[in-house]
């Protein structure tokens, strides 16, 4: 099917939960720049509203993270935002509001599957976030943006997560005899801002060592560096 500047905005609104005053914004937040090119003089592509979109969820997932972690450095705080704003996460997020359909493209990048590209529909989500911003205000934009952010993203594996226990233990089971055993050895810090400290034990044997401010992502960091000191992947 041929997508035009007619697609269903209607629908679209239901599936974010937010109703356009100006819908001229959210056509141009849906416009692709091969669309916008074939169209020429009538149509402006997103490209203008994803650069300011990305600033806008920066600073929406900035305050949510210093606010919900009060303790954590800032090292950690960058990765954590680094997590959720990355191209897989907002690819997933776009997913989940059906954005793919609504997308206005160009005939060859509709035809090359540009439609489910992860790039191209992260972008539309950054457009989106912005048209949301100038039509409704930041109130309006963080209510959207914060549906899409875990409660409690330290404990939540991050878009694109690596699960380092299941690639151990995929090495590990090429020899049925081996035992891996994964030991908590110690924890420090205040209630609300633990560090954990696990050693991941092969047949009693320590291979690796991981600390983290939950057990689970401590044992996946000793994961990792057993991974690495068995020359599978870097640290």
């Amino acid at each position: 099917m041929e997508h035009t500047e007619y697609v269903d905005l209607a629908q679209f609104e239901r599936y974010i939960r937010y109703h356009f005053q100006n819908k001229h914004l959210l056509l141009e937040a849906l416009s692709h720049s091969s669309y916008a090119n074939e169209k020429r003089k009538t149509r402006k592509c997103n490209e203008r509203l994803e650069f300011l979109g990305d600033s806008v969820l920066s600073i929406v997932v900035s305050e949510f993270l210093f606010r919900k972690y009060p303790d954590l450095p800032e090292g950690e705080l960058t990765k954590l935002r680094a997590s959720m704003v990355c191209e897989k996460a907002l690819h997933v997020f776009a997913q989940e509001i059906h954005l793919g359909e609504f997308l206005l493209l160009g005939k060859g990048e509709e035809h090359t599957g540009g439609r489910e590209r992860a790039s191209i529909q992260a972008d539309a989500f950054e457009a989106v976030i912005a048209a949301i911003f100038l039509d409704g205000g930041m109130e309006a934009a963080k209510r959207h943006i914060l549906r899409f952010i875990p409660n409690d993203p330290e404990e939540e594996e991050p878009i694109g997560f690596q699960d380092y226990k299941t690639q151990l233990q995929e090495v590990i089971q090429q020899n049925p005899e081996e035992k891996v055993e994964y030991v908590l050895v110690g924890e420090s810090g205040p209630d609300h801002n633990k560090a954990f400290q696990v050693e991941v034990c092969l047949n009693s044997s320590v291979i690796g060592t991981g600390v983290g401010h939950s057990k689970k992502a401590a044992e996946q960091q000793a994961a990792k560096e057993a991974l690495s000191l068995m020359g599978y992947g870097k640290a």
